[in-house]
């Protein structure tokens, strides 16, 4: 990747594939490590890094859902910190030394958690009690609610019902078009 940037080329990493069967711990440790060192070296298009596990050979619903909160992360690290006069808040570290001792209530800590943190769809946030009391649920299970639900409410219609039904007129397609509906085997 640098290198093609160094020439002004475009480059492309496959990164983001997995060796585990399942989206577990493996899987995350592989796919991370690699996205974030593609994206950081550089590379315009990370490619195969979504879903992808047993090397290439299962995608996985639940591996794209977990991939998606993955990925923003890693696209956040790319664009960089900015250090400015103003990033560096010099004024508002003093406020608080001198002052309530924490940021909490700086109007600048709101600002900046709405711009440089990352609030993963799928990644747990809440305490040991609030994630018991909530049933204790993995990533894992937590991303399959995810695109359960994904898969149930979005039938977007790119193909025409003129064009569906010519394409089917000419090929054996078995896939019948009440399957591609709300009535689906994912509601």
């Amino acid at each position: 990747a640098q290198v093609a940037n160094w020439l002004g080329l475009p480059s492309g990493v496959a990164a983001g594939m997995a060796d585990s069967k399942v989206p577990d711990a493996q899987a995350g440790h592989e796919k991370g490590l690699t996205v974030a060192l593609a994206g950081n070296a550089g590379a315009n298009l990370v490619y195969e890094s979504a879903g992808m596990l047993a090397s290439l050979l299962a995608c996985s619903y639940e591996a794209l859902v977990i991939d998606n909160d993955l990925l923003g992360a890693v696209n956040r690290t790319v664009r960089g910190i900015e250090v400015t006069p103003d990033t560096l808040s010099i004024e508002t570290i003093k406020s608080v030394i001198f002052g309530a001792g924490h940021f909490l209530g700086q109007d600048q800590t709101l600002s900046m958690m709405q711009s440089e943190y990352i609030y993963p769809e799928v990644g747990d946030r809440v305490s040991p009690a609030d994630w018991f009391d909530a049933g204790a649920t993995t990533a894992e299970e937590r991303a399959r609610v995810i695109a359960s639900g994904i898969l149930s409410s979005h039938f977007p219609t790119h193909v025409s019902p003129d064009i569906d039904a010519e394409v089917r007129r000419r090929f054996d397609i078995r896939l019948p078009v009440e399957e591609l509906t709300s009535s689906s085997r994912w509601s």
